[in-house]
């Protein structure tokens, strides 16, 4: 079921080269860019009727107004399973608690007598949070993206998710449910492209915001990437991710499971094992096709699996291994190998570790207490995911006294006069005259 690439025997070749290698699954966002921009550029011009119209030709509903009414979001929470509640306030609790210990607090620098720097964090003022409902109602998604902006006293938040025919139009329960559990009353059963642009440009009772956060399709990603500089994003998601890193003390029932586990989100979902064992190649490939059809949705995974995005590589020893996961930059890195937080503090490129073998990516996913919104696509060599953090701004507040001023003047003189900027200069020099 999943293609081997044997790395054993030889030197690796560099990192650039060797990423380009390994399975990875393409998305071509510029591809769609020609059907978004249309989108977007309507939804500025038309606002909610545009929003209106292009929902009603993609989703099949047609909603004079997409804001999702309070009574709907208490209706959601009050229905929602017991069972199903006490797992998300669980989630909640857990998040809240990791994410808590994110927030910066202000300090201020004394670089010399008389002049210092503080450096502010502030919040974003408005934000918009896109949950997807597409292949699967993310509702843990909800609590991944509000949670952090709670946290870090953003004052409006606004969440749009896509619409349901069958729930009458509006978002499917479980995410309305877990919006009214986070205090938020702003929900909009939009979705796709049109759900970017509605937060971008403002739509109906929408107003602008500020940024953009949550993951989504190529279309959303598309859109968040059309509107950048408009608004802020947190990253151009695409196709999530799982690699494993095992050596022969992995249990191959659990290595099979967890690439399942991640296949199942989407047909172009990836699922790597780099392993120096292949003997536990062997075992988790004969496991597959037995975990695979006894899933629900076999024909998804079967895909993914299948897919040029997922498959084997061996590797001769451990060392090999890291040096292939960091080329890979995953989403979600798994370690199950003797040692395995050691080897994971090695590790210097993925969106979140998951060390040893109780620690599956479906814990992260869910109740873990970090955050499952993650860099994809080897952007973990230069992104982190999302976190308290997205969501504030660091403000420098520069405070130098006349004589601190005096004391520096020759310097910013010198800079100015190196850079032919003597203006510069002379704004300094019209406060230290003598």
């Amino acid at each position: 079921m999943l293609a081997r690439i044997d790395l054993r025997g030889s030197a690796l070749p560099g990192t650039r080269e060797l990423a380009s290698l390994l399975p990875r699954a393409g998305t071509d966002i510029d591809a769609v860019l020609a059907t978004v921009r249309p989108l977007c550029e309507d939804v500025r011009l038309r606002g909610a009727q545009a929003v209106r119209e292009i929902t009603a030709r993609l989703d099949g509903v047609d909603a004079e107004d997409f804001a999702v009414p309070q009574a709907a979001l208490d209706e959601a929470l009050a229905a929602c399973d017991p069972v199903l509640r006490a797992a998300l306030e669980e989630s909640i609790s857990r998040v809240r608690t990791v994410h808590g210990d994110q927030r910066r607090n202000d300090s201020t620098t004394d670089v010399v007598r008389g002049g210092t720097v503080t450096e502010r964090w502030v919040p974003v003022r408005r934000v918009g949070l896109y949950v997807p409902g597409g292949l699967a109602p993310l509702l843990s998604s909800v609590v991944m993206n509000v949670v952090p902006a709670q946290i870090a006293g953003v004052e409006s938040i606004a969440v749009a998710t896509p619409p349901q025919r069958d729930n009458g139009g509006l978002p499917d329960p479980g995410v309305l449910a877990a919006c009214a559990l986070l205090g938020v009353t702003e929900v909009y059963a939009v979705g796709g492209a049109q759900a970017i642009a509605a937060f971008g440009y403002g739509a109906g009772s929408c107003e602008p915001v500020d940024m953009v956060t949550g993951p989504g399709n190529v279309y959303v990603t598309a859109a968040k990437r059309l509107l950048r500089g408009l608004i802020g994003i947190d990253s151009e998601a695409g196709p999530t991710e799982v690699a494993v890193l095992a050596d022969d003390t992995a249990d191959p029932g659990h290595v099979a499971a967890d690439l399942v586990s991640q296949a199942e989100h989407d047909p172009l979902a990836g699922a790597v094992l780099v392993t120096t064992s292949e003997e536990l190649a062997d075992a988790v490939t004969a496991l597959l096709p037995g975990q695979v059809a006894d899933t629900k949705h076999s024909d998804r995974i079967t895909t993914a699996l299948t897919g040029s995005q997922s498959g084997v590589v061996l590797v001769g020893d451990l060392d090999d291994g890291l040096a292939v996961v960091d080329a890979y930059a995953a989403e979600h890195l798994e370690i199950q190998t003797r040692d395995a937080r050691a080897v994971a503090m090695r590790v210097r490129n993925a969106g979140a570790v998951f060390v040893g073998p109780w620690s599956p990516v479906s814990l992260g996913d869910y109740v873990a207490g970090s955050n499952h919104v993650l860099p994809t696509g080897g952007c973990a060599r230069h992104s982190s995911g999302l976190s308290v953090q997205t969501f504030l701004r660091g403000i420098h507040l520069v405070e130098y006294d006349e004589q601190a001023l005096a004391e520096v003047a020759g310097h910013v003189d010198a800079l100015a006069g190196a850079e032919d900027l003597p203006a510069h200069a002379a704004a300094v020099r019209a406060r230290t005259r003598s």
